[in-house]
């Protein structure tokens, strides 16, 4: 997360908008989504012509800044995957990856304000929320498609199911973490959460055992 939002704020900088860089601020240091526009014209130093001369409203700032950092976390991850020994590893690496960020303690409040919005977006607006994680579920479908084609992923269920399934429990698993809202009180761990999509990904049969095997040399 922190690399996508250094990111995030060097592409503010570069196009001379400060209205996402204050709205990271704002959210890391409140952790809420609730801000208004006048504050965020007087954390900017900017005007409110101005804002309104890049954004419809403080909405459309909150869908672009989360669009920026499902997609440069996404290409990063497609990035760092390929340098990784096989597809497993690479599936293995988008768990960790996505789960371990919404944990991230110096995320500051922006992990449990981005999952409210994620939510929220969700339920009001299902086609962006669609779009916005469109990187992140070609990049699980792409792995998904390649394990099946390599004989490691079980082939009764067709690939688009199974990476939707997949990037579904991984980005519900992410919320609460973020949330701090796990049933029972117990924190679910990133190698619980792989085992389970592993177990999912693989079924039952000889290849169940071959990639359970090799995940576990991995650890």
């Amino acid at each position: 997360m922190e690399r996508s939002l250094r990111n995030a704020r060097a592409k503010a900088v570069s196009r001379s908008d400060r209205f996402i860089q204050s709205a990271i601020e704002i959210l890391t240091e409140t952790g809420r989504t609730d801000f208004t526009v006048q504050e965020l014209i007087e954390r900017s130093k900017t005007s409110l012509r101005s804002f309104y001369q890049h954004f419809s409203g403080k909405e459309e700032l909150l869908l672009a800044l989360f669009e920026e950092i499902i997609a440069t976390s996404a290409a990063q991850w497609r990035s760092d995957v390929a340098e990784l020994p096989d597809t497993l590893a690479g599936l293995r690496y988008v768990v960790e990856m996505v789960h371990a960020q919404a944990g991230d303690p110096t995320g500051g409040g922006i992990n449990r304000a981005l999952s409210v919005y994620h939510l929220q977006l969700a339920e009001s607006r299902p086609a962006d929320y669609a779009r916005v994680l469109a990187p992140l579920r070609e990049l699980i479908l792409d792995l998904v498609k390649r394990g099946i084609d390599e004989g490691e992923f079980r082939e009764d269920i067709d690939a688009d199911t199974l990476a939707m399934i997949m990037m579904q429990t991984i980005v519900g698993a992410a919320h609460m973490h973020a949330l701090g809202s796990e049933p029972g009180g117990v924190a679910l761990g990133t190698e619980q959460l792989w085992e389970f999509c592993l177990g999912g990904l693989v079924g039952s049969g000889s290849s169940s055992a071959s990639a359970a095997k090799s995940s576990r040399r991995k650890r």
